[in-house]
């Protein structure tokens, strides 16, 4: 068994030592959280309601302790991290109500009465991102767990330190021990041991969409369900006809929360060629007023990305020569620390096409609706995006044509937890969140009773 250190982002220090699991680890894990799982099944459902309302009174009273471990490990901004948190207990309230509301149907037959039935699928093997480490684990082990399935989770190699905590604090609420397995580790031993083991039956990967093929294909030779959200280059598209002040006032938060590591992030703004120099003008003290600094402070609105590794990568698509319109201040000193940028690119430049996962924009000029849709669609993603107009026919004109998962409409909303959220095209496979989120953690079963004519 390896260990590796945890650093924080934006001081450089070590957090702390964190010992990864190997695959025989993951074996022993899977074994109990399969037996786990036949006990947890068997609960009545209202005890198992109660059980995941427990957790999220557990979660909620620790909100500040996960959420100074996030800005610690993830360079999250305070402010940020606490709503993270948050929004784990809320997670975890709005799938207590499944095991009570997970019915199945009666349909009509000849001959006999014929019922559905919900089953859970078992084990579900869910492997977590490192950008927003707690909110997407709840996404998945919330309604699986409610569903009547076990989790053996593997949180990302950088940033484990809060899905670990939530590991512990449900067995301090009294989920049953081995219900949630928290497994440290890399993907190549962890990961891919959940996708071959025989035992986990599902597959839950957030990440990027060139590993989630790899995960669908290993899954496929077992014929394993998956769910994928991958990558996104999503579209801003302002048209003429806006609030073109408040369009620009808030594109830098559509891109930049969290550093731009975001899948949602808005990381294209697509303006109408004849607001496109006002645009800018607006755009600029918006992005330079973009407060980066300690993620401890409450004024912090962008910390630091979350590795060496990481802000070389992003740096690549700013070489000396870069078409930068504009940027904005990021400290100086020790940290992974990169400013807003701005580029106003051709249309077929590699920042246009690839997911930078940073904190830089490109800006586009458009002509008409058609070439806004056209340039929107043009990427293998298809995750997010915003469209800003006061025309009611024409924001769903748009919406309807843009081929994405997760659209607002004058906003930068992609994600509630009472709402479906997943992405088309190479963005993923699958939905998460929302009422039905629990029934793809389930197999429906088809019984059919003869009945004898009286």
């Amino acid at each position: 068994m390896t260990a590796a250190q945890i650093i924080n982002p934006a001081t450089e220090e070590v957090l702390r030592t964190v010992e990864f699991t190997d695959e025989a680890g993951v074996d022993e894990a899977v074994a109990r959280a399969k037996a786990a799982q036949r006990r947890w099944a068997r609960l009545a459902p209202a005890e198992r309601a109660e059980a995941l309302r427990a957790f999220a009174s557990v979660v909620d009273a620790h909100i500040d302790e996960l959420a100074a471990l996030e800005v610690a490990n993830s360079g999250h901004p305070i402010t940020g991290a606490e709503w993270e948190a948050g929004h784990v207990r809320d997670v975890l309230n709005y799938y207590a109500a499944t095991p009570e509301r997970l019915s199945g149907k009666q349909i009509p037959v000849a001959g006999g009465l014929d019922v559905t039935f919900n089953e859970p699928i078992g084990v579900v093997g869910i492997i977590t991102p490192w950008n927003f480490p707690m909110t997407i684990a709840a996404w998945g082990f919330a309604p699986a767990l409610a569903a009547g399935n076990a989790v053996v989770l593997k949180p990302a190699e950088w940033t484990p330190l809060t899905t670990i905590r939530l590991g512990e604090l449900a067995v301090e609420a009294g989920l049953p021990e081995d219900l949630l397995c928290v497994l440290p580790g890399p993907g190549p031993v962890v990961g891919e041991r959940f996708v071959s083991h025989p035992d986990v039956r599902k597959i839950v990967f957030t990440g990027s969409t060139e590993v989630g093929k790899r995960v669908m294909a290993g899954a496929a030779r077992y014929v394993k369900r998956v769910t994928l959200e991958l990558g996104g280059k999503s579209a801003n598209i302002v048209f003429d006809d806006c609030d073109l002040e408040r369009a620009a006032a808030t594109a830098p938060y559509g891109v930049f929360d969290n550093a731009g590591q975001d899948c949602c992030a808005r990381s294209r703004i697509l303006v109408q060629r004849s607001v496109y120099d006002r645009f800018m003008e607006l755009f600029e003290p918006a992005v330079k007023g973009v407060v980066v600094g300690d993620p401890r402070s409450r004024d912090t609105e962008m910390g630091p990305l979350v590795s060496r590794q990481h802000r070389d990568w992003v740096a690549s698509f700013v070489p000396d020569d870069a078409p930068v319109a504009f940027r904005g201040d990021a400290p100086t000193g020790p940290g992974y620390w990169f400013p807003p940028t701005v580029l106003t690119p051709s249309r077929t430049d590699r920042c246009v096409r690839e997911e930078i996962f940073g904190p830089v924009v490109t800006v586009l000029p458009f002509e008409d609706e058609a070439d806004a849709i056209a340039l929107a669609n043009a990427t293998d993603y298809g995750l997010s995006g915003s469209i800003w107009t006061r025309d009611l026919s024409r924001a769903v004109r748009v919406a309807r044509a843009v081929e994405s998962g997760n659209l607002s409409v004058n906003s930068h909303s992609s994600v509630r937890y009472h709402t479906p959220f997943g992405g088309f095209k190479q963005s993923g496979l699958g939905r998460e969140l929302g009422p039905d989120a629990p029934l793809s953690f389930t197999e429906t079963k088809n019984v059919f009773f003869a009945v004898e004519e009286g």
